[in-house]
């Protein structure tokens, strides 16, 4: 059984697959992979891309009513929720077809099949029942939403995979989360003109995001009129005539259009086999592996959001290419799943990078905190009410910028920046020494000379902050 049909296998053809099969290609593996549904994965068919094109879609709401103060006649906007839909079918298809385009050009087998592990060396195709021996094997299934709570009713909710696709535009819409995904599609749907609610267990939005950060997005979101209730989640959701009620822990009840579940995502790995093959998983179901993706059959590798390591597209696309220029390159690449910038493209937008304050505190003996909140420029004549937060979280001992986290405009388009800083170990004192942008709202992280707050271990409190105006542009 030396002989091998294919030197890589790769289940899953979303972006970790994707590149790992071209890589590995290019070094002249023999690579199939095979995809169960479109080629392209969560991120460009139901995740990040149609995401972000609703949420452009979503902000020319702001523009049309920020125009006046600038001095534009605008006449009432319509919106059409078909248009936006076929739009964003229109572009996901075309990025489909070149990643499948580039697979072919990289001269990987595409196979549009679900694929199972039978063994350590062995898959099945259950379109047509076929076995193929491999000399390697990549999981790369990527996550699936988790649809809970389990309460009665629960087959009527819809999750983030059928949110892109609905026939109409909701009128009344309950999101049942607060993490990412929840804020993200409550922006997104409370400008497009639907009622939105959240409900969740938690008394706050973005568990694991700085504080500050997650108090500026809350606000954001009940100023954009989405009604809040913590602390309570749905105990039973029941169909109506055209609706549904969904009842709450709290004793009331809300009529709505759709129950959208966001309270989580975890590993695609049921049903695959892996057990059998003997690969080990985790608690989650996420597949167990080595820092350089190898998982407890040597075999038998796994990357992207299926470990549960980070679930974000990049990781798996790095982890990918590190896959295969270790196994195929002769190249031993770990990833490093520090100071990764990651952004939550709510309205205004977040973008970090780092540690944030608490956990630099938990880590540090001396933790100096720079902060800012100020009216953007674009404010001024516009009329919103906005503010953008910025925050700098520096060791205090070394001076070394541990986190850099922003609220407003661009903050994603910043923080991509600001990781090549941060990575590379600036000091506060660098950034102290950058140039301005002026005027523009990044400025200000090179501006910001006063400390806000000093935390020391011995002390376990702030000093006194320095007084700091608000900039007004």
């Amino acid at each position: 059984m030396a002989d091998f049909d294919v030197d890589l296998f790769v289940i899953g053809a979303g972006s970790g697959g994707v590149r790992a099969a071209r890589i590995a290609a290019g070094y002249g593996a023999r690579v199939a992979i095979a995809e169960e549904f479109r080629i392209g994965g969560t991120c460009v068919i139901r995740g990040c891309v149609p995401k972000k094109l609703m949420v452009y879609a979503s902000r020319f709401k702001d523009d049309f009513d920020d125009a006046a103060g600038f001095g534009w006649t605008v006449s009432a906007p319509s919106f059409s929720w078909r248009k936006l839909v076929s739009g964003k079918e229109q572009e996901i298809s075309r990025l489909s077809a070149i990643y499948r385009a580039n697979l072919d050009k990289a001269g990987v087998l595409t196979i549009d099949s679900r694929a199972v592990v039978e063994d350590a060396n062995t898959v099945r195709l259950l379109a047509d029942g076929r076995q193929l021996r491999a000399k390697k094997i990549l999981i790369a299934t990527g996550g699936t939403p988790v649809l809970d709570p389990d309460i009665p009713g629960r087959e009527y909710a819809i999750t983030s995979n059928d949110v892109f696709d609905l026939p109409s535009l909701p009128g009344r819409l309950l999101i049942v989360g607060a993490g990412y995904i929840s804020v993200e599609f409550a922006s997104i749907f409370a400008r497009l003109g639907t009622k939105v609610a959240i409900a969740t267990r938690g008394e706050n939005v973005l568990r694991g995001f700085d504080e500050d950060l997650r108090n500026g997005v809350r606000d954001a979101l009940i100023h954009a009129g989405v009604d809040f209730h913590f602390s309570h989640l749905p105990t039973r959701i029941e169909k109506n005539s055209g609706d549904l009620r969904a009842h709450l822990t709290s004793g009331i009840y809300l009529d709505v259009d759709h129950v959208m579940l966001a309270t989580g995502r975890r590993p695609h790995t049921a049903g695959l086999g892996l057990e059998t093959a003997g690969v080990e998983l985790d608690g989650l179901g996420a597949v167990v592996v080595d820092a350089f993706s190898k998982s407890s059959v040597d075999s038998i590798y796994a990357v992207g959001d299926v470990t549960n390591r980070l679930a974000l597209t990049p990781i798996a696309i790095r982890e990918g290419h590190a896959f295969a220029d270790t196994v195929f390159g002769d190249k031993p690449t770990a990833v490093i799943h520090v100071n990764v910038p990651t952004a939550v493209f709510t309205t205004p937008e977040i973008g970090t990078v780092g540690l944030s304050e608490s956990e630099a505190r938990a880590i540090y003996d001396c933790v100096d905190i720079y902060s800012a909140s100020f009216r953007p420029l674009k404010a001024t004549l516009s009329g919103r009410a906005e503010k953008v937060c910025m925050k700098i979280v520096v060791d205090g001992a070394t001076d070394v910028v541990l986190g850099v986290h922003i609220l407003g405009d661009d903050a994603g388009e910043m923080a991509q920046l600001l990781a090549i800083a941060v990575r590379l170990g600036a000091k506060k004192a660098d950034f102290d020494a950058t140039i301005a942008v002026h005027p523009t709202s990044a400025e200000e992280l090179v501006t910001m000379r006063t400390r806000t707050a000093r935390y020391e271990r011995a002390t376990m409190g702030p000093e006194a902050p320095d007084a700091i105006a608000a900039v007004e542009a």
